[in-house]
């Protein structure tokens, strides 16, 4: 039979006595996951599809779909979660997991200067979790609906043999010229973040030396006092649905969008990718809580290394033309960090000594 370290391809055929049979095929080349990552995957995989629609105005490549709905845009994202993956149940609530797996799929909406209006949630479960585990998990997602005004709409449920599985389809709405792309950002525009960056990140590092020494010693409890802040920035993320609301009563419209779930290096990459553009951002700039900065210090990490390679911030990082300068400034919450660059310039952090560092996508990576 072929080896196991094989892959194989399954084929059905019908056999002599006219039912149907398996048949394998060795294939010849195998390509690793890991050679070409999450985005390479996705960009593998989605190759040569085509929008046969006219209603559908931005497919695979943003944050969220854009389908015309006539007087409005509708915008459609869809997120996975996986345990052990994405989360881990030996120190997540479930009741924070049901919330958060909502958020991230809000930020995602929001990420389009869109607002976010309905959600559908899928879930697969194993008989190891009663009936009440699931009753937090949901006391969660109505949580965040409300938080958020958005609707539960539907979703479906099935059975799992490889832990929990929580996918989340977020819908949200917005007027056709208010849609911000990854793909907009120009020469000269100011690079602008919400919120601070880098807690979510040094949360998780709390969490996880937790776990290690409780595995060590099931009877020493965890030490998680005065790390509040950054706890709950890892297990209650919150998505920037108020600062979509400000730009639009400041009458600003960004050039470009994303939101920080992998990091700011990469989120920065994916906007100069699809806008054609270098950057520049400054590293005195970058909003860090100081609550961050300190507890970064204690596992010998540099504030800003968090700040541009933690991810799961969840924040709204966008350009918007100079015209704005004044306008962004007086934002609550909004931060201006750097400047949008020509292409062959590249990406790049400027630290206060004038050293620049090429910026590489160091956060998250799915394979």
């Amino acid at each position: 039979s072929p080896s196991l370290n094989t892959l194989k391809r399954c084929t059905s055929i019908r056999n002599s006595a006219g039912t149907f049979a398996p048949q394998f095929s060795i294939m010849a080349d195998r390509t690793e996951l890991s050679d070409i990552g999450e985005f390479g995957l996705i960009e593998h995989l989605t190759k040569g599809i085509e929008l046969k629609n006219k209603s559908s105005i931005k497919g695979i490549g943003d944050d969220a779909a854009v389908i015309d709905r006539g007087d409005h845009v509708e915008v459609v994202s869809s997120d996975l979660l996986v345990e052990g993956v994405h989360f881990d149940l030996g120190y997540t609530p479930f009741k924070h997991l049901g919330y958060k797996a909502v958020v991230v799929n809000v930020s995602d909406i929001c990420a389009m200067n869109a607002q976010p209006t309905h959600i559908l949630v899928s879930i697969a479960v194993s008989n190891r979790f009663p009936v009440e585990v699931l009753d937090e998990l949901y006391a969660g997602i109505k949580l965040a609906c409300d938080t958020y005004e958005i609707d539960f709409v539907g979703g479906d449920t099935s059975t799992s043999t490889s832990g929990l599985m929580i996918s989340v389809t977020a819908i949200g709405s917005a007027d056709k010229d208010k849609i911000a792309y990854r793909s907009g950002a120009k020469d000269n525009d100011l690079v602008c973040v919400s919120g601070d960056l880098g807690a979510a990140y040094i949360g998780l590092q709390i969490l996880e030396r937790e776990k290690q020494i409780w595995k060590e010693n099931p009877k020493v409890q965890p030490d998680l006092e005065g790390f509040d802040y950054v706890l709950e920035r890892i297990l209650k993320p919150e998505a920037r649905k108020d600062v979509v609301t400000a730009l639009a009563k400041n009458e600003i419209q960004p050039t470009s969008m994303i939101d920080i779930s992998d990091g700011l290096g990469s989120e920065l990459l994916h906007i100069c990718k699809s806008s054609e553009c270098g950057v520049r951002v400054y590293e005195d700039k970058l909003p860090i809580d100081p609550t961050t900065a300190s507890q970064s210090k204690e596992f010998k990490m540099e504030p800003s290394v968090c700040a541009m390679n933690g991810g799961e911030d969840y924040e709204l990082l966008f350009t918007v033309d100079q015209k704005d300068f004044e306008k962004v400034r007086a934002m609550e919450e909004v931060h201006i960090i750097g400047h949008i660059t020509d292409k062959a310039s590249g990406a790049a952090i400027i630290y206060p000594q004038g050293e620049e560092i090429e910026i590489k996508a160091q956060g998250w990576k799915s394979f």
